[in-house]
């Protein structure tokens, strides 16, 4: 093992997983937003309402639309730069995304085609029920990666066959409490980035006095409702994660909590079970997201409780400029405490790839140190083009408000729909 080639592999991993992950968070967070908006659509038939759907429905499918070609590339990486996780450990854990990739790809998208392109074709009860398909189906594709994930945090289920793992009990799998209190973490993560992201553009427009008065107003009040119970279910399923690791993970929770003496105690225990070696993670990458998650969580946690307090004035709504440009600013609050909680979970079980049982150093493939480089040049320049060209357009169809809204145009007729107005769907 060429100690290169690991280290550009485990760079490589991080910035791809990590990029994508970021996607889906404001992915899943959106689809439950747009969801909700569609069936108060449905049921009070108000245009106003119909036209938040289309432009945050518009903005969803922008970052949908980026993020599954993240997620394809980052695949790659499995059979590219990890060949020994594949071979010992791919009859247990690749199971979960292979159904994952059948989840997404021929059951998620599918519904979303119909839903994007089923405007003004399908009844509106028909057309409710397909976004809401999509968003169910983007909950069991994140539970299907987090059970993948879960496995590597916390193998269970499994037996040892001819020096590869072999899946023994898929209960025991499924409902890994490593993978279910992660799940129930990135929900609520997601959620809250929805909330912060709605917030945020919301706030934005309502500071430059923009017409459309009423629509965001409604919208800063849909982001800041969402965004305070989002973050009560996070902190909660992600203080319960905490409690766990002390049996889950003994080393990362005495590396968190600055445990000398524990640290050593487990390291010796690791150097008896598994022979000589370095089992202590490293703890500036450990501490450091924890850290980061914790101070992103407060910063948050502060906003949140004053936003619910002063939402409930209209004219603090439309008026308070200066809370205007707080969530402004707090839309990448979200983003730092996932990142840095994605790296806490992921650096705080080195130097395991899958915990116990196989050590990253035997994972990684057997590739020239170039190949590595030059592998890790194409996927970080590619996920860098693709970050900035979501950014981009996120931000400038943002910034043009509900009126001009391509989702939803009723192209039946010559000139499409009024600007900004929701033809007679049935809605």
């Amino acid at each position: 093992m060429n100690t290169d080639v690991l280290d550009l592999a485990r760079l490589q991993f991080a910035l791809t997983a990590g990029g994508h992950f970021l996607f889906v968070a404001l992915t899943l967070g959106l689809a439950t937003v747009v969801a909700g908006l569609q069936t108060r659509a449905a049921f009070s038939g108000k245009p106003l309402h119909a036209r938040m759907v289309r432009f945050w429905g518009q903005l969803y499918v922008i970052n949908y639309a980026v993020g599954i070609v993240t997620g394809i590339v980052m695949e790659f990486q499995f059979g590219l730069s990890w060949s020994g996780l594949t071979h010992y450990a791919g009859n247990v854990f690749g199971a979960s995304l292979a159904v994952e990739t059948i989840v997404a790809f021929f059951v998620e998208s599918t519904f979303l085609g119909l839903w994007i392109f089923g405007w003004n074709r399908f009844g509106r009860w028909t057309h409710l029920a397909m976004i809401w398909v999509v968003t169910l189906t983007a909950y069991l594709s994140a539970y299907w990666i987090l059970v993948s994930n879960g496995f590597l945090n916390h193998p269970v289920g499994y037996r040892v066959a001819d020096g590869e793992l072999v899946l023994d009990d898929a209960v025991a799998v499924l409902t890994n409490p490593a993978a279910l209190l992660a799940f129930g973490h990135i929900l609520g993560g997601s959620l809250l980035t929805a909330g912060f992201f709605v917030a945020g553009v919301s706030a934005y427009h309502l500071f430059r006095r923009t017409p459309e008065r009423e629509f965001f107003g409604r919208s800063l009040r849909v982001g800041v409702f969402l965004s305070f119970p989002a973050l009560v279910v996070t902190a909660a399923f992600g203080g319960v994660q905490l409690t766990a690791l002390a049996e889950l993970q003994p080393m990362k929770s005495a590396v968190f909590r600055q445990q000398a003496a524990d640290v050593a105690r487990v390291q010796a225990d690791m150097v008896a079970r598994f022979g000589p070696g370095d089992y202590v993670p490293s703890e500036a990458w450990t501490r450091g997201g924890a850290l980061l998650m914790l101070i992103a969580f407060g910063l948050m946690m502060y906003l949140t409780l004053a936003g619910v307090v002063l939402v409930c004035f209209p004219r603090a709504v439309h008026r308070f400029r200066l809370w205007h440009l707080a969530l402004m600013a707090a839309v990448p609050l979200p983003y730092l405490a996932m990142t840095g909680g994605w790296v806490f979970r992921e650096a705080g079980r080195q130097p395991w790839v899958v915990y116990g049982l196989l050590r990253t150093q035997d994972a990684v493939s057997d590739v020239p140190p170039g190949a590595m480089r030059a592998s890790l040049a194409v996927f970080t320049t590619l996920f860098a083009v693709l970050a900035v060209v979501n950014a981009r357009l996120l931000v400038r169809y943002a910034r043009r408000g509900p009126t001009d809204t391509g989702l939803g145009r009723d192209d039946r007729t010559p000139d499409g729909d009024p600007a900004g107005s929701l033809p007679a769907t049935r809605y």
